[in-house]
């Protein structure tokens, strides 16, 4: 593990390599497991909460930049800190997708596990969970990526 963890990392944009110890190390500290495989994207590198085995963040690699996507399980209980994100973040989640399972679930997939309503900036949304909360690595966002998976082990008593 230690061998593709340290190959994913030499994918890894320079500017971010502590950040994204840091994520992997605050992670697997706190009762994640790291799983790493190969895609023809490059490498996807999954965060999987042992208590519930439900994953938690993936280090997604994109044309745009390496991404974290985060699957919150407990939004509700912090969702006013989605005002205080970086608008470009804000403009990111506003994009993706809307859930379709939520609007009308007949429309979708009965395998599809169904996204996130929530607010932000006093907007209800309803977002695609594997498109919803994927923010970019970047010296404004990482303060706020690293907040968010502290909000959400902590609203999941994982912390």
């Amino acid at each position: 593990m230690e061998g593709k963890f340290h190959m994913f990392m030499d994918t890894v944009d320079e500017r971010f390599h502590s950040f994204v110890n840091q994520i992997n190390e605050y992670l697997t500290e706190n009762g994640c497991k790291c799983d790493i495989k190969l895609q023809k994207s490059g490498y996807v590198v999954s965060y999987v909460l042992n208590s519930s085995k439900r994953t938690l963040a993936i280090f997604v690699s994109r044309k745009t930049g390496m991404k974290l996507r985060i699957y919150p399980g407990h939004l509700q209980e912090y969702q006013s800190f989605l005002d205080t994100l970086p608008e470009k973040v804000k403009k990111e989640i506003k994009k993706a997708s809307v859930c379709k399972r939520l609007v009308n679930p007949g429309d979708c997939n009965s395998k599809c596990v169904m996204g996130y309503a929530f607010a932000m900036d006093g907007e209800q949304y309803q977002k695609c969970r594997y498109m919803a909360f994927q923010p970019t690595l970047s010296e404004e966002n990482n303060p706020y990526i690293m907040q968010f998976l502290e909000k959400e082990l902590q609203a999941g008593n994982l912390l």
